[in-house]
């Protein structure tokens, strides 16, 4: 077979196919850089709009943080006036009675203004407001920030001042409002004395004609009782004390008039229901850290005790020339036989780490007619009787040793004047100054209970050799 020969194109043909081909060559490239730039353009176009959308959401971040430290500055604010608010109160939790108050009663619960221990600046019914805090580990905060709502009321500010071991008989903190504080309460009392008797007359200095008598009294006195205590308000509360005595007298010496050759012993015993009392007190101001705490009181005392004038006497005919007999009770009286009245002002004066308070008090009894009843069951009128006065102070420091215990040390001192009868004063009868030195423990057995016991050493000659009282106060 014969092969066909190689046909060629015309010259124009081939140079119209060659600049066809150039032409769409060049199309094709137009055409690819036209693709690249547009793809370009569309990518620049989507950074651009995540560049946008990354700072729109950043300035929504910014914005709720700034929100957010809005939130808490308010929460900071709030929280500084509650950290006020409760200033004293930690004073009394710190360094009162370890977590309760003299009365048992938690710490925290209103006193004269409700639970606040101090006197503060966060007002009644204020609201405290809550910031709201996204779950730990979620990075998308909410889209609007949830507002600030109360969540409830501030506490009230407790103008009780703090509480310390009691070592005194007028207490610091008082009685919430509508609470009872039940105190049953034990005290020990004993004292020995000497007393010398002279009778006779004197030829010259230190040459006696007559009998010389020196005796020994010692007295022991047993007091229980129990005192009710109820808050009329957060700044007044009322008390009743109802004691019960017991009390023995043991006199050792030469019989008068006799000279025996040997002591001989005396002895009495009396018991039964002491004087009741009632007090009414109040505080006057609203205190702080660094700041006085005041608190009046008034204190009647009845005649609901045995008198001294109402027991039998060891006298025939007379006691006050007395020719027969010692002159002694055969029974000891258990009250002092006439009512009195005694306002006072105590005080407080909180200071890290300790609190320094003291009573001021003046004592009125009121006197009356009294007649003394004999052994043969005669009687002898006196007149008027009128016991002196009282003039009595005290100061101490209470200090915590830890959550539950505290200790407290003080001194009180009382002036007793002279007795008078028909307006006279009674021979023999003189200013008599009384001071004890005192130191307290308290211990809190539960919320509600706390254990008081102190301890109080005479240092004048006229005031009992010791003093053990022990107190229990139970919250209700």
């Amino acid at each position: 077979m014969r092969s066909r020969p190689f046909r060629r194109f015309p010259r124009g043909v081939r140079a119209n196919a060659i600049a066809c081909a150039t032409l769409l060559l060049f199309a094709v490239s137009a055409r690819a850089q036209s693709l690249e730039t547009q793809a370009a353009q569309a990518a620049q176009a989507d950074e651009r709009a995540s560049i946008s959308a990354l700072r729109e959401e950043l300035d929504k971040r910014i914005h709720e943080l700034e929100t957010l430290k809005h939130k808490l500055a308010d929460e900071e604010a709030n929280f500084a006036r509650l950290s006020r608010a409760l200033e004293t109160g930690k004073l009394e939790t710190a360094r009162g009675t370890g977590g309760t108050d003299v009365n048992g009663q938690p710490l925290g619960t209103a006193d004269g203004t409700a639970a606040d221990t101090s006197g503060n600046t966060a007002a009644p019914g204020q609201a405290v407001q809550s910031v709201q805090a996204a779950p730990a580990g979620n990075t998308t905060p909410p889209s609007t920030p949830a507002p600030s709502q109360p969540v409830g009321q501030a506490p009230v500010a407790d103008t009780r001042p703090p509480a310390v071991a009691p070592i005194f008989e007028q207490p610091g903190v008082l009685t919430p409002r509508h609470s009872f504080v039940v105190e049953p309460y034990f005290q020990f009392a004993y004292s020995s004395q000497n007393q010398l008797s002279l009778v006779g007359y004197t030829i010259i200095p230190a040459l006696l004609i007559g009998l010389i008598n020196v005796s020994e009294v010692k007295t022991t006195t047993l007091t229980g009782g129990v005192a009710v205590r109820y808050g009329l308000t957060n700044r007044m509360e009322l008390e009743v004390r109802v004691p019960y005595v017991y009390q023995t007298n043991d006199t050792v010496g030469r019989q008068i008039f006799t000279g025996a050759a040997s002591n001989s012993v005396i002895s009495s015993n009396g018991h039964g229901i002491g004087d009741v009392e009632m007090t009414l007190r109040y505080q006057l101001n609203q205190g702080g850290p660094d700041k006085f705490y005041y608190i009046g009181w008034l204190r009647f005392k009845s005649a609901t005790g045995k008198s001294p004038f109402d027991v039998v006497t060891d006298c025939v005919t007379t006691c006050v020339s007395n020719t027969t007999g010692t002159g002694l009770p055969l029974e000891q009286p258990t009250g002092s036989g006439f009512y009195a009245i005694q306002p006072g002002l105590t005080w407080l004066f909180p200071t890290d780490p300790v609190v320094f308070f003291g009573n001021f008090s003046y004592l009125h009894s009121f006197g009356k007619d009294e007649t003394l009843t004999l052994r043969n069951g005669a009687t002898q009128f006196l007149g008027k009787v009128q016991p002196g006065d009282i003039w009595g102070f005290n100061i101490g420091m209470g200090l915590a040793l830890n959550e539950k215990a505290s200790v407290s040390i003080g001194y009180d001192q009382s002036i007793v004047l002279p007795t008078s009868q028909n307006g006279q004063t009674v021979p023999g009868s003189v200013r008599v100054v009384l001071g004890t030195l005192l130191i307290g423990y308290s211990y809190r057995l539960s919320p509600k209970t706390t254990l008081n016991f102190s301890i109080g050493a005479g240092l004048t000659r006229d005031t009992p050799d010791l003093t053990l009282t022990l107190r229990v106060p139970m919250s209700f």
